[in-house]
């Protein structure tokens, strides 16, 4: 089952397959997207996991790469709730799946899905923009809680990432 929504965000620049361990059925799921860079203010993080924590509660299917530390923290918390994640890496499946993932992958709240082939072992900054495009085009909504000025992430996602698909939800820093 290949989502259709990433021919219509990334055209050309789709990844020809996927990998994928756990619930296939997220993807049909309205998701949000959520992106922080690796260093962020201290006046964001208290109000992205405020918005984590409402994500959770109403039951959101949320969808990030999950690498940075807020991005980190917010899985943390979602992962006390019961609603669905999707997890992409900016490298292959992990081998090993993390302690804290397996009840969530067990009861089918749990995606884990990558663009990347088992011999990408390790993120990179080109993996990870590339993980960015993927998350940006399968989610309804994006929630960027920091992008450093200049920095990848921003770049990443000021490019085709995020385009001019119609209808596509876009908050920088917005208000939860």
């Amino acid at each position: 089952m290949y989502p259709h929504v990433l021919l219509a965000g990334l055209g050309a620049q789709s990844p020809a397959s996927l990998a994928a361990l756990g619930n296939l059925e997220l993807l049909a799921l309205p998701k949000t997207a959520i992106f922080c860079s690796a260093r962020c203010p201290g006046n964001v993080i208290l109000p992205t996991y405020d918005r984590a924590t409402q994500w959770r509660d109403a039951g959101r299917c949320v969808i990030s790469g999950f690498h940075s530390p807020v991005e980190k923290e917010c899985l943390r918390i979602l992962l006390r709730g019961s609603q669905p994640i999707i997890v992409c890496p900016a490298r292959a499946l992990p081998k090993r799946i993390p302690p804290e993932w397996k009840k969530p992958l067990a009861d089918g709240r749990l995606l884990i899905l990558s663009a990347f082939t088992a011999t990408a072992k390790r993120a990179t900054a080109e993996l990870a923009h590339r993980r960015n495009e993927l998350v940006a085009a399968l989610a309804d909504e994006v929630f960027i809680a920091h992008a450093t000025p200049g920095g990848r992430l921003e770049a990443s996602l000021r490019q085709k990432a995020l385009g001019d698909r119609p209808g596509l939800q876009v908050n920088f820093n917005g208000p939860p």
